[in-house]
């Protein structure tokens, strides 16, 4: 075991895959030479060589749709678009190609790629660095969503992100890269010192798709979270000192809905948590299920708390993200009604 960013435990995890499997190659806009805007790719091409981890042109549409391209032909792309707020001009690629090409070949092809992109906010990037995407992604028959908490989880889902033999979108939070987020902060983490970061297997190991963890086994209410709000959540229920379960759903395409529908059953209660915004969000699906197959054992109306309905706020980034205080008034309410 090792101690790692959640940065380097994605490094670690492309550096596996790499070396286990040569028709895995790396790509996108600085991931070569400069190592990713963020380092992800860090000393790859050095390792592998420009023909497995190079860069690529200012064309997102280019970097998906020569993706499919490669994963048709038989190789395993593994591609990164620089922000997830980049990837609209791909979306056409995505949604019409990548996720349909099993289908309407009826098996002939499949469509092993991953795409993966730094999601949320934190940073100060403003409206187009910031954005939280994934409802557009859960919607899309075909493509599978994974958004990791820890650097543990991050190394072994993008591993089975690699692997697995159809489209998978890989959102990273950008407020988790460079260390366990502590959920007790409503404004930036100056400094990381004192933090204790993931312990991460250095070797080969992965995490399957679908499967949720509880991160903490409570009676009193069932909190569904992914992502930063992951420890959002946590820090939520140490402060309120309410007996809340957190569930960290890890993939949101497929739902691992069993653990979930175990949990609510158990408390009665049930809060959803997300930084995107609420109208429309992948919350909403998630209401939606524990309403139908939960019904009869709820003791209150399902609770959602998410980011703002409007254009991301740069200047009121840290009031947008939805913290302990929002998430506490909203968790002691839940357990009032």
């Amino acid at each position: 075991m090792a101690r790692m960013t959640m940065i380097e435990a994605i490094r670690s995890a492309m550096d596996v895959a790499m070396g286990r499997d040569a028709d895995v190659v790396v790509y996108g806009e600085d991931v070569g030479y400069f190592g990713g805007v963020f380092r992800c790719t860090q000393g790859l091409q050095q390792k592998y060589g420009k023909t497995r981890c190079f860069d690529a042109p200012i064309s997102e549409s280019g970097i998906v749709g020569t993706a499919i391209g490669m994963a048709a032909y038989g190789l395993k792309p593994c591609i990164e678009i620089q922000f997830a707020d980049y990837m609209y001009p791909a979306y056409d690629q995505l949604t019409q190609e990548a996720a349909r090409l099993r289908y309407r070949s009826n098996g002939d092809f499949t469509c092993p790629m991953v795409v993966r992109m730094p999601t949320g906010g934190g940073i100060f990037g403003g409206q187009t660095h910031s954005q939280s995407p994934e409802a557009l992604f859960t919607h899309v028959c075909g493509l599978q969503v994974v958004v990791p908490s820890n650097p543990y989880d991050a190394k072994g889902l993008l591993i089975s992100a690699i692997e697995n033999p159809d489209p998978v979108i890989f959102l990273e939070p950008k407020r988790l890269y460079n260390g366990p987020f502590d959920g007790h902060h409503e404004r930036p983490v100056t400094s990381w010192a004192g933090h204790r970061l993931g312990e991460v297997p250095e070797d080969y190991f992965s995490v399957p798709l679908g499967k949720a963890v509880v991160r903490r086994e409570g009676s009193a209410a069932t909190i569904l979270a992914y992502g930063t709000m992951v420890h959002v959540a946590e820090a939520t229920a140490e402060e309120t000192g309410i007996d809340a379960e957190i569930i960290d759903l890890r993939t949101l395409v497929p739902l691992d809905l069993e653990t979930i529908l175990q949990s609510v059953k158990k408390t009665g209660r049930c809060m959803v948590v997300h930084e995107a915004t609420l109208t429309s969000g992948y919350g909403a699906e998630l209401v939606a299920l524990v309403q139908e197959h939960c019904f009869y054992h709820l003791e209150a109306p399902i609770a959602r708390v998410a980011g703002w309905d409007t254009p991301y706020p740069h200047a009121q980034e840290w009031d947008y993200f939805p913290g302990p205080a929002r998430l506490g008034e909203a968790l002691r309410d839940l357990m009032e009604a």
